[in-house]
């Protein structure tokens, strides 16, 4: 009888709402063990613990790396990113990082680099991507079925903002609506356009109605940016956060070509509810609806990834400081 391959060993550092639903999702994928649960907060830990009964709860990342683990899943405050990622890729161990990997490019690069050095699988919870929807948008795309795409816009309004102080630090979060919506906005249209050379980047970014000045100690409210592609192909994005959008949010993302179009709309203001529509000139199509259950889809990818690959480097990490490269330019640094 074939001998049963043992599940990856993970350990997660940082358990609130958003780490606890990457947890759950990938215990009821099956793609791999959790191994041990580490919070500072007894709350976060013991609501995560009931998803995994027999898993040991401590309290730091460095009790965390003197157990016996195939990974880490970090879904911590930003500012520990980088260093957290670095720690757990010396031990040898792959990582699943919230985003962003960094605050800047250049702590990007670092977690990237050592990753590829020790031949660590590392990925990111750029999570939209993996929704029905804009599967579907980008098989089309990459088909060449709407012809040359040459421009897109993109949007992500929430009428709220985040509710932890850290958030509007900017030495503890690099950034504020630009660095946690404009993110995936950023992955999004990079990764559609099969990520060109960004020829520029410019922003207008807002905090309180009033243009952001460098040093203020602010985070800003409201953020728009525009790139040029290598071809010439554009891309505008738009982010906020307490934004009067008269619903909870106003999430888009259209791409336009030579053949046609394509549009992720959110539903009614919802968070997770999204349809895709194909147009070609005025007809639609609607191509995706819900319901669907995707916010744990890139977790449970990179758990499959590491299962079966063997927690390899895979070199479409490299991706990631693209898009901290393109985040950095709209912030001017």
């Amino acid at each position: 009888m074939k001998k049963k391959q043992a599940l990856p060993r993970l350990g997660f550092l940082g358990t609130g709402w958003i780490g606890r639903h990457r947890m759950e999702a990938i215990v009821k994928s099956g793609e791999a063990e959790v191994a041990a649960i580490a919070d500072l907060s007894p709350d976060n830990a013991r609501e995560a613990g009931r998803l995994a009964p027999g898993a040991p709860i401590l309290e730091s990342l460095e009790e965390l790396l003197e157990l016996d683990l195939d990974g880490v899943v970090i879904a911590t405050p930003s500012a520990g990113h980088c260093y957290q990622a670095l720690r757990a890729l010396d031990r040898g161990l792959a990582v699943f990082c919230q985003k962003p990997l960094g605050r800047n490019a250049e702590e990007a690069q670092l977690v990237v680099g050592a990753a590829q050095a020790v031949n660590r699988l590392l990925g990111v919870d750029f999570s939209y991507r993996y929704t029905d929807a804009l599967q579907k948008m980008h098989q089309l795309v990459s088909s060449g079925e709407l012809g040359q795409v040459y421009a897109a816009d993109l949007v992500f309004h929430n009428a709220y903002g985040p509710d932890k102080d850290w958030f509007y630090d900017p030495e503890l979060s690099g950034g504020g609506c630009l660095m946690d919506l404009g993110s995936h906005l950023v992955d999004l249209a990079l990764w559609f356009f099969g990520y060109p050379v960004v020829r520029s980047v410019s922003s207008s970014i807002f905090a309180g109605g009033e243009r952001l000045k460098g040093g203020s100690g602010k985070v800003e409210d409201y953020a728009v940016v525009s790139l040029v592609l290598d071809e010439g192909h554009t891309v505008r994005l738009a982010c906020s956060w307490n934004v009067s959008a008269g619903r909870d949010a106003v999430i888009e993302s259209s791409f336009y070509g030579t053949r046609g179009g394509v549009s992720f709309k959110n539903v009614q203001g919802s968070f997770y509810d999204f349809v895709a529509e194909r147009f070609r000139g005025t007809a639609c199509e609607t191509i995706a609806a819900p319901p669907d259950e995707w916010g744990g889809r890139c977790a449970i990818a990179w758990a499959r990834q590491l299962r079966l690959g063997g927690g390899a480097f895979d070199p479409q990490a490299e991706h990631l400081v693209r898009v901290a490269e393109v985040l950095d330019a709209a912030y001017g640094r």
